[in-house]
């Protein structure tokens, strides 16, 4: 442990595998077979507990109860895990949970962002580079996608999926898998177009961004149902990755998929593709 400052008043359990360079402020308690990466900063009045794993160089704030036992009535002391990757800011009063069943998981990756009340429930998976705001609460079994951006008092249903690049505004009530790329809003929340803003911000080509916009306005704004409308996209032969990506994610729906707020006003499927 070259260089961890753990402060006098942690309680720091026998089982704990501590890595280098980690600082522990007042009155935080490990508890269990914890085990914290390199280079991880963990503020006063934390608790991590049971086999809850924290990846390198991660930021948690004061108050933040990581590992404790899954919400689940189901739940009967099972073996689990809660498994965090490199990199992680984890704000005030934070709660994630394990997963429930004999070895289950919740999974978080890297580079993410949670604010403070933020809660991933049990068997949730996290990608990359995601960020849930203040107050935001995933419900059990959810999985949310690359850069995802799941904005402040949102409520995700369980086994909901938020697909990559999307974001979803403040206050929505998400109840159906959110498409990747979408904008969407509501209660219920529902697509109100392409995240533009977010493709951009992540260096998306014109070309990826025009087949995008071409592939919403069939699925979501045609009056097509989303089955007909993969039909459609499938007869135009289309090959951009973002564009199968997206198709491939609305074949296999966990609680269908979120529609549409506007209903068509034109024929959108004639129009031609913006110029490069």
């Amino acid at each position: 442990m070259k260089d961890t400052k753990i402060h006098s008043t942690a309680v720091i359990s026998k089982e704990a595998k501590i890595g280098k360079d980690v600082e522990i402020g007042p009155f935080t308690v490990l508890e269990g077979s914890v085990i914290i990466g390199d280079g991880t900063h963990i503020a006063t009045h934390c608790l991590i507990k049971g086999n809850t794993t924290i990846g390198k160089n991660c930021r948690i704030f004061s108050g933040a109860i990581l590992g404790s036992s899954p919400q689940d009535l189901k739940y009967k002391g099972e073996k689990n895990y809660l498994i965090i990757g490199d990199n992680n800011t984890i704000r005030e009063y934070t709660t994630f949970n394990p997963g429930t069943k004999e070895e289950g998981k919740t999974v978080i990756g890297n580079n993410n962002l949670f604010m403070a009340y933020s809660h991933v429930a049990h068997d949730c998976v996290v990608g990359d580079h995601c960020v849930i705001a203040n107050g935001g609460t995933l419900a059990g079994h959810v999985t949310v996608g690359d850069r995802a951006l799941i904005s402040g008092l949102v409520a995700v249903h369980q086994f909901v999926r938020i697909g990559r690049l999307s974001i979803v505004g403040g206050c929505s009530k998400v109840v159906q898998d959110i498409p990747p790329f979408s904008t969407c809003d509501g209660h219920p929340a529902r697509i109100y177009g392409l995240n533009l803003i977010g493709l951009k911000r992540n260096n998306y080509s014109r070309d990826s961004i025009n087949k995008l916009k071409h592939a919403f306005a069939v699925l979501f704004f045609s009056g097509l149902t989303i089955r007909h409308g993969l039909s459609k996209l499938l007869e135009e032969n289309e090959t951009n990755p973002d564009v199968v990506s997206l198709c491939d994610f609305l074949k296999n729906p966990s609680r269908t998929i979120s529609r549409s707020v506007r209903s068509p006003k034109r024929n959108v499927l004639n129009e031609p593709l913006e110029s490069a």
